[in-house]
């Protein structure tokens, strides 16, 4: 029974894991949760004024939420001298509070401070961010040099409060958010597999949805390695655990998700293009077609499901023979005598299979330590071999960080930001005051805010839209809520610990569920101050408006970024670093050096994650431009199929130094020519259209796997392997030439 318990309760805890990696949300909602009610249950008890609990509840919050910094050291000296901060903030409020000019003087000098400050790191970003919240604080409490000693009190208990709880309550170390975020992996890895067995099972019929789950799931698992390759340096003890770490994730990603293409082409009438497993919409060939139920695909399944059961079993869980002979089978199937007699496309499948199951020992090993070796068969003890030559040649590189010169002036992005948010937020405070003399800077904080996070004008439409929606919903619930709870303070103030957990939950998911939950929460604040009425509450709603409409105008005519200009730059990091990992590794495989090479395919991901997140306004279901909506989208999907070969090319260059199946072979330097000459001439195309350079055509890179060329007996597999990811690649760089308008050279290609 305790058994089945633990089981249960591991199984759950794996799903809210794969829900929230790291649990970042959750423990962020928790966080200001705790802290304002802590706060709460101070002031409470000290008997404070409503309005005073008002103040305590927002400094507690701004204070918890406005520190991002990942060592705790950094943290408690970011929240010292926020704490200064804040009194030198809420004073100069009080101050200047019945003097107008001035005070939307000052108010405006401390936006542009506030947003250049961010150009400092994540201290300057939580410094700026706490002096702007706590100053509009004293703004909407109608703070007063007489009841400034009392505010003082309240904002040190909340600062103190929100330590206490960050601190001691809900501590959070880099070490354990990477290890929640190791968890999350293998559990979306485990989910990811899941899907793949649905895509064996599925009929004609349903195979849409089930590539739609696979698609997601792919997205997930390799979301989750970016966010753990964020904490590999402060969560981890040296430099060679790190990269370890580092290559069992990626190892573990680029198994699974060649698998699930092997598993598309065996449902398929042909072999599958990459594309199909990042274009959403895109369909399966011959519309997915059922393949027949023999021995073979019995086998198959049986053999997914120990693999997904391998993946999710626990260190504590997985010892017994029965574990240890399902992952000496899944071993097995890398070699050839040990395949089941099938198809060619479902052999493939099983090798998958097999590599995979290396990929996720190996995981094991890197997140859980060593194991008990005792039940392994040979092929178990081969790849055991394999995976500790390869830890064993790990090389801590000591190359000196290159100190990228970045633009200056009103080029530098914290300086035009913060210039534009001045004059957005100068134009909401003349806008506001025309609405009401009392709640204008209801407009500058929606201004202030559609700013955060934002480059480019398009980020800023589509995200003071989204505010707009969330505060229109939210104010109808404020308006039911007020009327419910009338004057019950307690009650109240628990809707507003309920309303602020949910506000942080759910702000990295959608930034309109976050502004629905933070206008009813400010719905029952206004009811607690006794200042609420529904005229305010639309109020809200016009103010909300005018700030974003303001923020708008400033992004478009003050130092303008447009769309297209940040994704054509962004485009061009992306098509830079593809040709960097895509170089290096082919170089590596060719016989000669490489260094860092998973390193620098996670820098190509993540400039493509940035691209990813710019082209939002792009692919947006509100905007008016199908077509262009949707060349975005097949751009993104293109540049995502080129990174899955370019992070398969580099981690079987990383093999090359301990992996006896494989050899250097010096020709593949000449199937590489070509594409990299295709990516520099698509990239010099995006920054000036004007460019001359034409991508080159020739004969297919899979014409050089027939007998007689590269191919040879000692390692022809992997030789044949690394080719077709040459030959997808070079498909999919020049399918990127037609959407975005590069020309194709006439003639034969140029010899490289």
């Amino acid at each position: 029974m305790r058994q089945a318990v633990r089981s249960g309760w591991a199984r759950t805890w794996d799903r809210l894991a794969a829900s929230d990696p790291g649990l970042l949300r959750l423990t962020a909602g928790l966080r200001t949760v705790a802290a304002i009610a802590l706060t709460l249950a101070v002031l409470g008890l000290l008997r404070v004024p409503v309005p005073q609990l008002v103040a305590g509840a927002i400094a507690a919050m701004v204070s918890t939420f406005a520190i991002r910094e990942k060592q705790r050291s950094a943290q408690a000296v970011t929240l010292a001298l926020g704490l200064g901060v804040a009194l030198a903030s809420v004073s100069l409020g009080a101050l200047l509070n019945q003097r107008i000019v001035a005070g939307d003087l000052f108010f405006v000098a401390l936006i542009f401070c506030a947003v250049y400050g961010r150009r400092f790191g994540d201290r300057g970003t939580a410094l700026g961010l706490i002096g702007f919240q706590v100053y509009f604080l004293s703004l909407f409490v109608h703070a007063t040099t007489s009841t400034l000693l009392a505010l003082y009190g309240v904002i040190g208990v909340a600062f103190g409060c929100s330590a206490l709880v960050r601190f001691v309550l809900l501590p959070q170390t880099p070490a354990g958010t990477l290890d929640r975020l190791r968890r999350a992996f293998r559990a979306r890895l485990g989910q990811l597999i899941a899907s793949q067995i649905d895509l064996l099972d599925a009929n004609p019929g349903e195979v849409d949805k089930v590539l739609e789950d696979l698609r997601t799931r792919t997205a997930r698992l390799h979301e989750t390695a970016l966010m753990i390759q964020g904490r590999l340096e402060d969560g981890t003890s040296d430099e060679a655990t790190a990269r370890q770490l580092q290559r069992r994730i990626a190892d573990a990603e680029i198994a699974a998700e060649r698998l699930g293409l092997l598993l598309l082409t065996a449902r398929s009438a042909e072999r599958t293009d990459t594309l199909t497993l990042h274009l959403p919409g895109a369909a399966l060939l011959s519309g997915g077609r059922l393949p027949v139920r023999d021995e073979a695909s019995a086998v198959l399944r049986r053999d997914l499901e120990a693999l997904r059961l391998l993946v999710q079993r626990p260190l504590g869980e997985a010892s017994g023979t029965a574990l240890a002979q399902v992952r000496n089978r899944l071993l097995g199937y890398r070699e050839e005598e040990n395949l089941p007699d099938a198809s060619p496309a479902a052999q493939d499948v099983f090798r998958g299979l097999g590599e995979t199951a290396r990929a996720v020992l190996g995981l094991r090993t890197a997140l859980e330590g060593p194991q008990d070796e005792s039940d392994d068969s040979p092929a178990t003890a081969r790849s055991r071999e394999e995976l500790d030559a390869e830890d064993a040649a790990i090389e801590v590189s000591e190359e000196s960080e290159r100190e990228e010169v970045g633009p200056t002036g009103l080029k530098r992005p914290t300086t035009r930001a913060a210039v534009q948010v001045a004059v957005g937020s100068s134009l909401a405070i003349a806008g506001g005051e025309l609405l009401s003399s009392q709640r204008w800077y209801w407009a500058v904080l929606t201004c202030w805010i559609v700013f955060i996070n934002t480059a480019s004008t398009g980020e800023i439409l589509v995200k003071g839209y989204r505010r707009l929606v969330g505060t229109v919903l939210g104010v109808v619930a404020g308006i039911g809520l007020a009327g419910l709870v009338g004057h019950h303070t307690w009650t109240a103030f628990g809707l507003v610990l309920l309303f602020g957990f949910a506000m942080f939950y759910t702000a990295p998911l959608s930034y309109t569920l976050m502004s629905f939950f933070v206008t009813a929460m400010l719905g029952l604040l206004y009811t607690l101050l006794n200042t609420y009425t529904a005229a305010v509450l639309v109020l809200r709603v016009e103010e909300t408006a005018l700030g974003a409409a303001c923020g708008v105008i400033a992004a478009a005519l003050v130092l303008p970024i447009n769309t297209d200009r940040r994704t054509n730059e962004l485009l061009v990091e992306v098509l830079e670093r593809l040709a960097d990992v895509t170089r290096a590794a082919v170089e590596q495989l060719s016989g000669g050096s490489g260094a860092g090479l998973v390193e620098r395919a996670r820098e190509l991901d993540q400039a493509l994650a940035d691209l990813r997140a710019a082209t939002q306004p792009l692919t947006h279901p509100i905007t008016p431009l199908r077509s262009r909506r949707d060349t975005a989208r097949y751009v993104v999907a293109l540049l995502e199929t080129c990174a899955y070969h370019a992070r398969s090319l580099a981690a079987t260059a990383e093999l090359l130094p301990t992996h006896p199946a494989i050899a250097a072979d010096p020709r593949l330097r000449g199937a590489c020519g070509r594409i990299l000459h295709n990516i520099e001439a698509i990239a010099a195309h995006v920054r000036d259209p004007r460019s001359r350079s034409e991508i080159e055509t020739g004969p297919s890179i899979a014409s050089m796997l027939e007998p007689g060329t590269l191919r040879t007996p000692r390692y022809g597999r992997v030789t044949d392997r690394v080719l077709r990811h040459l030959q997808r690649l070079d498909e999919a760089v020049s399918g990127l030439a037609r959407p975005l308008g590069a020309g194709t050279a006439a003639g034969q290609p140029k010899q490289k």
